[in-house]
């Protein structure tokens, strides 16, 4: 008869870090859908369809995530949202 050893290995496996950030948008009662979307369109280069449904849930829902990525990638785009007087933030 033989016998056969099992072994079992601890493999510890390094995940990196993706390093994604977001730009959420939130919701005022200053802007119209029309400055939102087209802010959408010229900061974050969302498509008409993404910016209208992106102003849509920001308008029900108070926020929404309009981009992601890295923190050096999206600082311009906040910034662009800001300084046409949207209120958002990278978290």
């Amino acid at each position: 008869m033989s016998t056969k050893e099992k072994i079992q290995e601890d493999i510890s496996v390094l995940e990196k870090e993706s390093g994604q950030n977001e730009i959420v948008l939130y919701n005022d009662d200053v802007n119209t859908f029309d400055h939102v979307i087209n802010s959408l369109i010229f900061a974050c280069e969302h498509t008409p369809e993404q910016a209208e449904q992106c102003s849509i849930i920001v308008h029900y829902k108070g926020k929404c995530t309009v981009k992601t990525g890295e923190f050096s990638e999206l600082k311009p785009k906040c910034t662009m949202l800001l300084e046409a007087g949207l209120s958002a933030e990278i978290v």
